[in-house]
């Protein structure tokens, strides 16, 4: 996207968690081309340097984002943070591995706190700050064994929530974007997990479980999603937030 000044984040900073494929690398590769400087931040270290050598713009940070520490020494100056990181477990509340419940509330919640507790203090010196928190259909609703994703995902959007309240005053916006099923590779071992959990086939798992709540019977593709989330950086932006706007084929029609 350009404006009469040319790119519309010409001189303006990203970041990006989860960038090395899927969703998040589909949200830096649209960032880029939108002009800004873009930290693609992965745990893949291999995977987000390929990301950044092909992509001129995007520069490769790899973080452990279960690291606390390193979270908090991310880059400051920022202007778009794209809160995108994930990791999915299925399994029954029972069997669930509290360590394994933990670990994915540090990735999915505490994390984005840390980020935007980082970057709040940049994006309100300059007046100007978007915020785009990649949540789910599952941060609007459940899902039976998905305990700590849908529980990441809920507080996500608290969290994103009260950011907005506290950023109006400082030109700062946040908000969510909630896809259904992308075709991820998360979605992808999930699919093997699915198949596991209810005994049914993979071939089964799209059709029977992640389809049968969705109108459009497709999985969303991830650049769907970046294109969909570049409206909360663009022009239209700046009376946009504390909402969560919904990719979900019909999910949430229901």
């Amino acid at each position: 996207m350009t404006s009469d000044t040319g790119p519309l984040l010409s001189g303006r900073t990203a970041l990006v968690t989860g960038a090395a494929s899927g969703i998040g690398a589909a949200m830096a590769r649209r960032l880029a081309a939108d002009g800004a400087r873009v930290y693609a931040v992965d745990l893949s270290a291999d995977a987000v340097k390929a990301l950044a050598a092909e992509v001129d713009g995007i520069e490769a940070v790899p973080c452990d984002l279960t690291d606390l520490d390193a979270v908090d020494a991310l880059p400051a100056e920022v202007d778009v943070l794209v809160n995108n990181a994930g990791r999915q477990h299925v399994s029954p509340i029972e069997d669930f591995d509290p360590e394994l419940f933990h670990q994915i509330l540090t990735i999915m919640l505490e994390a984005p706190f840390r980020l935007i507790r980082r970057v709040l203090p940049h994006m309100y010196e300059r007046g100007w700050g978007r915020i785009v928190n990649v949540s789910s259909a599952h941060g609007l609703r459940a899902s039976p064994y998905k305990s700590a994703y849908v529980a990441a995902k809920h507080g996500l959007e608290g969290l994103s929530k009260v950011t907005a309240l506290e950023g109006a005053a400082h030109g700062v916006t946040s908000n969510c974007v909630n896809p259904a099923y992308v075709r991820t590779p998360l979605v992808e071992k999930q699919i093997a997990d699915q198949a596991r959990t209810h005994g049914i086939g993979e071939d089964e798992v799209v059709e029977k479980i992640m389809l049968t709540p969705v109108a459009v019977k497709r999985l969303i593709e991830p650049d769907e999603v970046a294109e969909f989330a570049s409206v909360l950086w663009g022009p239209a932006s700046a009376s946009v937030t504390g909402v969560s706007l919904v990719q979900d084929g019909g999910w949430t029609a229901h």
